[in-house]
């Protein structure tokens, strides 16, 4: 299957390497391809330029937003959730008409220092954000409540624990729980949260994913429901 993953950073990497891994045509998205790959110096958050990780993936090619999203059948936003509507916007609402966009991003609000708020947050979501300015996209929101690693690999988190779906379609959260199993989740181990505004919640698990992450030094956590799952 082609996939169009937006966004460079090492999220978007980390997918896009594991979707070329299990063999689908993988394009990464980003504004301006040709400064993209320009870049020299390691990102913010010291991860090397994107030009030495396409030399190690070859299979995975860099395009524009809107020429990626125009080659793939599906798209996972992996942007920051500060720009992802505007990144989207560049992608081209035709290019994702009728296509299914997976939403890994948080709206992580750094504008006050450090930890990070949300915004928007309690009454609205990133995820409900852009399935309104996309409403012919079937937007589903998942793997955002975990470090990237984690989300293509989770036996990296010993014993049993668990990954959300919510988003508005069906059969774009049947296509995204299949997804996941074959990035190693066991079916039993995805919850359907419901329809897009559940959204809501997952994003706001960021700030307690932030604290457990700085109390425990590292990022191979993640939560794990206890208790009967009557809804499954």
């Amino acid at each position: 299957m082609r996939y169009a993953v937006l966004g460079t950073g090492v999220v978007g990497r980390t997918i896009a390497g594991k979707l070329a891994a299990l063999g689908h045509e993988v394009v990464i998205g980003t504004r301006d391809p040709q400064a993209t790959v320009a870049r020299t110096e390691p990102d913010a958050y010291g991860n090397p330029p994107i030009a030495q990780w396409l030399a190690q993936h070859t299979q995975v090619r860099l395009l524009s937003f809107a020429d990626a999203a125009a080659f793939g059948e599906a798209a996972v936003n992996t942007t920051a959730g500060a720009v992802s509507l505007q990144a989207l916007q560049a992608a081209g609402a035709d290019n994702l008409a009728g296509k299914i966009l997976l939403d890994i991003a948080n709206p992580l609000d750094f504008s006050q220092g450090m930890p990070p708020s949300l915004n928007p947050v309690n009454t609205d979501s990133l995820g409900e954000q852009i399935q309104r300015a996309f409403p012919e996209t079937k937007v589903v929101k998942t793997l955002n409540t975990m470090n990237c690693h984690v989300m293509v690999e989770p036996s990296l988190v010993v014993g049993e624990h668990d990954v959300f779906v919510c988003g508005d379609d069906t059969d774009a959260k049947k296509f995204a729980t299949e997804l996941l199993a074959e990035f190693g989740w066991p079916r039993e181990s995805v919850i359907d949260l419901g329809d897009i505004t559940a959204a809501r919640g997952t994003e706001m698990l960021l700030p307690v994913w932030l604290r457990l992450w700085g109390a425990l030094g590292h990022a191979d956590f993640n939560f794990h429901i206890q208790g009967a799952r009557t809804g499954a």
